[in-house]
């Protein structure tokens, strides 16, 4: 049972994660809104969309920071490993905090119903998820980070790559957990956070799957270049 030091983490973690980095800095950059462009989500990578490559990568780094740092702050007041679970849901909570932040409240009608409702915007938590990972294990960052830009910029698909990490950092922690050197519940904080993503991805899972989800990098300028007589046909968000 979570005690109220533990509870506190928790919530500090999310508060953490909630803080909207990507909106805070294309505003300054741009003095667009980031929720009104492409995905309308604030990730590294829709910020590029919006505001340019290191508008994009300052994003990334704070982003990662907002997974590491409620994590290293839990494991500094809480270092054994009879607490590994507070580690877990501490970093947990901060990617939940990025997906739905509580600074990003918004009203909207249920076109269904007609009521209004209220909702909680954010990105859908990739970097940040790898963040937490680096807190529970710092050279978690020197396997996924290389292979998540790969897959990125390799395969064309930001939510794949997104999916990458959460799937990569469960590997890592259950062979690290096997060999006795990470404890157990480590394996659970990518399970959490990859179910997650795939809550936040729902849309972009749904194009994965019919063809239509939107490339970038090397595959995103082939696509465009082959396909300049048809504008209508490259991927959307």
């Amino acid at each position: 049972m979570l005690n109220p030091l533990a509870f506190g983490l928790i919530i500090v973690g999310y508060i953490i994660g909630a803080v909207p980095v990507g909106l805070l800095i294309v505003k300054r950059i741009t003095g667009k809104d980031v929720r009104m462009v492409g995905s309308g989500r604030i990730g590294a990578t829709n910020v590029m969309r919006a505001a340019g490559m290191w508008a994009g990568v300052t994003t990334a780094i704070l982003d990662l920071v907002k997974g590491a740092l409620p994590i290293l702050i839990a494991k500094s007041i809480m270092p054994s490993d009879d607490y590994a679970w507070v580690h877990v849901l501490v970093g947990v909570s901060a990617v939940l905090g990025h997906n739905h932040s509580i600074f990003l409240r918004e009203s909207i009608t249920d076109p269904k119903t007609g009521r209004k409702k209220t909702i909680l915007r954010g990105g859908a938590g990739g970097v940040t998820t790898v963040g937490g990972a680096i807190g529970l294990w710092a050279w978690t960052g020197s396997i996924v980070i290389p292979a998540g830009a790969a897959i990125l910029f390799g395969i064309g698909y930001a939510s794949v790559a997104t999916m990458s990490g959460a799937i990569m950092t469960t590997i890592i922690m259950m062979v690290r957990s096997n060999q006795g050197l990470l404890p157990s519940a480590y394996i659970y904080y990518g399970v959490m956070c990859l179910l997650l993503q795939l809550w936040a991805l729902r849309p972009n899972i749904r194009r994965l799957m019919n063809g239509t989800e939107r490339l970038i990098g090397w595959r995103a300028k082939r696509m465009t270049g082959n396909m300049t007589a048809d504008p209508t046909s490259i991927n959307q968000d």
